[in-house]
């Protein structure tokens, strides 16, 4: 599989990010999925210099907008307020990781050739629902035969992390290193939800959710919208010289029952579509310069580690207790947009606002928070693992 068409003359020819936006991500009172969805479509199209008569493929990843708002067909009514028809459409839902599902449909629209110029938003309305409610909606990606017994997402997570802290001999600390660190890098993030710091003695005091998970080891429940806009590395040319490129993308599930799993503590969506990402884009873990990873939880962000190469398995807390991590002196910053921990996680909307942090930072765009980098990865989440997409984003300045 390559990240390359060819075009009319034969000419490889690989798929390019020419635009990017993220709203405000937190409580969006009074206005809804709707709403959301055009504000970051005509940002992303502004921020390209394009026309919403110039996109061929309109994509929405959304997850639950029929369960949260009870609005279907977003993506035609989105067409439709942006001003985008004829355009094909096409809604994504691969649960939390819709998004990053998004990026790879989006991907294969230009890379086949079948569009010129697809324009990609996700989003998510859900802060006007109770917790409870929010919880139950999204508890229903679990399998049936778990989730008949109250089994939720936090209850996975939980579970993961007393195994991994058993198991690795790893601090409860480690936990709150991730959390606060984030929390560190979403206060210059103008759109995170959460913009304020959180130190290690407060995360772990806040009230048990999952044993030994704690109120700032989850993520909140969110609303907003992510958008990104892609073509063919010719046509980027048309637009700007400011673009990066797709290098790789690849997409895995695993075992829907979670206790099937052979290892609990490895997620083999990311593992596997890690593997792809990596063998399309003909980069390795020790290429990648900044990455976002999906830390709905924060035992996710070692999981995800470890799958993705960067740790050997259950070595992940010792890189983070040594500040390999850290935005502003680690060797692989992680999260530099504040993650979903401190941007929040409007669940359509996650995967692609991952893109659009790694965008930023490859095209130098990402004000303080800006690193060193001329690769990026972003690795989006579904469930818990069992479906994943991984994307590697090249710069070319």
């Amino acid at each position: 599989m390559s990240s390359r068409r060819q075009s009319a003359d034969g000419a490889a020819d690989r798929v390019a990010v020419i635009g990017a936006s993220m709203t405000e991500f937190g409580q969006r009172e009074g206005e809804w999925i709707l709403d959301l969805l055009a504000e970051a479509g005509l940002e992303c199209l502004a921020d390209a210099g394009a026309d919403a008569g110039d996109v061929d493929h309109l994509y929405v990843s959304n997850m639950a907008s029929g369960e949260f708002e009870g609005m279907t067909g977003v993506m035609n009514a989105l067409a439709h307020d942006l001003g985008a028809m004829p355009a094909y459409t096409q809604r994504i839902d691969q649960t939390s990781s819709s998004g990053g599902a998004g990026i790879y449909a989006a991907w294969q629209s230009i890379a086949s050739g079948a569009s010129d110029v697809t324009l990609l938003v996700g989003g998510e309305k859900m802060t006007h629902r109770t917790t409870g409610e929010s919880t139950d909606i999204i508890a229903s990606v679990t399998h049936p035969a778990e989730y008949k017994h109250g089994v939720t997402l936090p209850s996975f997570a939980g579970l993961t992390a007393r195994n991994y802290l058993e198991r690795f001999d790893a601090p409860r600390e480690s936990l709150a290193w991730v959390a606060a660190k984030n929390h560190k890098n979403g206060v210059d993030n103008p759109h995170a939800q959460f913009q304020k710091e959180v130190d290690v003695e407060t995360i772990l005091e806040s009230p048990i959710i999952a044993d030994p998970l704690r109120l700032y080891d989850f993520c909140p429940v969110t609303d907003g919208s992510a958008a990104l806009l892609l073509c063919s590395e010719e046509t980027a040319r048309e637009y700007t010289d400011d673009y990066v490129v797709i290098a790789g993308v690849d997409g895995a599930t695993d075992t829907h029952v979670v206790h099937e799993r052979e290892d609990p503590t490895v997620m083999g969506g990311v593992v596997e579509s890690g593997k792809g990402a990596y063998e399309m884009s003909g980069y390795g873990p020790d290429d990648i310069d900044v990455a976002e990873l999906h830390d709905m939880f924060t035992i996710l962000e070692f999981l995800q580690m470890e799958g993705l190469g960067f740790a050997e398995q259950g070595e992940a807390w010792k890189l983070i207790e040594d500040g390999y991590t850290e935005r502003d002196t680690g060797e692989l910053p992680i999260n530099t947009s504040g993650g979903l921990k401190s941007k929040g996680h409007p669940l359509g909307a996650s995967g692609i606002a991952q893109g659009v942090e790694i965008y930023e930072q490859l095209v130098g765009e990402a004000g303080p928070r800006q690193v060193d980098a001329d690769v990026g990865l972003c690795c989006n989440v579904g469930g818990f693992g069992n479906c994943v997409i991984t994307t590697i984003m090249e710069a070319t300045r």
